[in-house]
């Protein structure tokens, strides 16, 4: 899978995020991208074995005309978007709906938008996919009335069932978090089971598991140094967070570049936690070069116990984990006692077109697919996460995704805000925190490169 909701310039958690054969994805972009599902970018038949729908009794019932409906396919498949649309076809049959969609339908319906002509709801996810230059360039319905009052088919309120709320551009919203992923540290259940190791939930814990792990051989912790979404997501945001009191207006500020916020108290406490980390020989020096691939690699092959990764990863090496492997996940392991888990999210997203001819069919669609069925009518066929809370013990998800759903519900677990940094700086604050993990720079000077950086972006 080549990137996964880049923290950076696009980071839509993230913890995005990611997701191609982890969900959707590209290793440069905020949302997932790449996967070769084919598709055609025209009208696709209703799925054969989609559920039966009951008409509702709502005046719903009577939209009618041409609905349009973009988005991409790649590690999720289509199977998911072919039978919530046959659902919602049956449920309004006036409506004649045009899917358009395939790996490459971003390139191919880049000219309508361009010329004013974009279908009426679009899917935002894949190479070639931007929501914030889509924002810029005028294209996307302002949605901030509608949403915050707009309830599902079930009469739920929208904004209540989601994991994670939308992101605000300029105080308003565009786009609606459709799939829901985040970074997190994972380990191996049977590893830890035959050592009599317990997954930290603080970071001491973390420190004093990792000493342990150290003295049986077993490198502790790996990272993905060519992307250094992976650590960032994992370690470092969650870390920042818990250090500002469980309060994520500080990754915020960071997007934002405040002045002297990088240097600020709740970020060097979470550098010096990477720093000790790695000062105590607990992060793999091999760690900086290594791509996804081969940290992941290291990691099923228990040469490493602990990994910071997406909720991607148990499908992306379905065909290259042991028999007996067993993935455990916890989303963070930076707090301290008392404090919660954080979540650090990556998103991909849904939004009406400016220029749609049918708004009332695209708010609708919205409306239909955000529901606790369709969440587990999602795992189920993708084996990723939608972001509407959902109990998945009796399904069929995966149970990466069924141990994951369970801290995203629970009052314990903060979900971060999804935020979107400056390129640029982005970049200088990927470099330096792969050289603070094996201790080539100190905190301070993490700080300084990083200021430095936002106050270039500043001018």
């Amino acid at each position: 899978m080549e990137i996964r909701k880049t923290l950076g310039t696009v980071l839509t958690l993230a913890l995005i995020l990611v997701l191609a054969a982890c969900g959707g994805g590209g290793k440069e972009k905020q949302t997932a991208s790449g996967g070769d599902t084919p598709s055609s970018s025209n009208a696709s038949p209703a799925s054969p074995d989609a559920s039966p729908v009951t008409p509702a009794e709502s005046s719903d019932a009577q939209l009618e005309g041409d609905f349009e409906i973009q988005y991409f396919v790649g590690g999720y498949g289509d199977a998911w978007w072919k039978d919530v649309i046959a659902q919602f076809q049956e449920l309004h049959p006036n409506l004649k709906i045009k899917q358009s969609a395939g790996p490459k339908i971003n390139e191919q319906m880049k000219p309508r938008w361009i010329q004013g002509s974009p279908p009426d709801v679009v899917y935002i996810d894949g190479a070639g996919s931007n929501p914030r230059q889509m924002i810029e360039d005028d294209q996307l319905l302002d949605l901030s009335d509608w949403i915050g009052q707009a309830t599902n088919v079930d009469g739920e309120k929208i904004l209540d069932v989601m994991i994670a709320q939308p992101e605000q551009y300029g105080g308003k919203t565009y786009n609606i978090p459709l799939v829901f992923g985040s970074y997190g540290t994972f380990y191996d259940k049977a590893l830890f089971a035959k050592n009599g190791w317990e997954a930290p939930s603080t970071y001491e814990e973390f420190l004093t598991l990792s000493e342990k792990i150290k003295a049986a051989g077993i490198s502790p912790y790996i990272h993905t140094g060519v992307y250094p979404d992976y650590i960032l997501g994992g370690f470092l945001y969650p870390a920042i967070i818990s250090a500002n009191g469980d309060d994520g207006q500080i990754l915020q500020d960071m997007g934002d570049m405040k002045e002297g916020v990088f240097a600020s108290e709740p970020v060097m406490k979470a550098l010096n936690q990477l720093a000790e980390t790695g000062s105590k020989g607990f992060i793999d020096q091999g760690a900086p070069a290594l791509n996804h691939t081969d940290s992941q690699m290291l990691f099923l092959q228990r040469k490493a116990a602990m990994i910071p990764n997406g909720l991607w990863l148990e499908s992306e090496m379905k065909n290259d984990a042991p028999a007996d492997f067993e993935y455990g996940f916890v989303p963070s392991v930076t707090q301290s006692a008392g404090g919660k888990y954080v979540a650090l999210p990556y998103t991909s997203t849904m939004a009406v077109a400016k220029k749609a001819k049918n708004p009332e069919a695209a708010k609708a669609f919205i409306q239909f697919i955000f529901t606790k069925q369709a969440s587990l009518n999602w795992a189920e066929k993708t084996g990723a996460l939608m972001n509407v809370k959902v109990d998945l013990e009796s399904s069929s998800a995966g149970e990466t995704a069924k141990n994951a759903m369970k801290y995203y519900s629970s009052d314990n677990t903060l979900v971060a805000p999804v935020v979107v940094f400056n390129a640029d700086v982005f970049k200088v604050m990927c470099d330096a925190t792969v050289a603070l993990s094996v201790n080539k720079i100190t905190p301070e000077q993490w700080a300084e490169r990083v200021e430095a950086a936002a106050a270039k972006a500043r001018k």
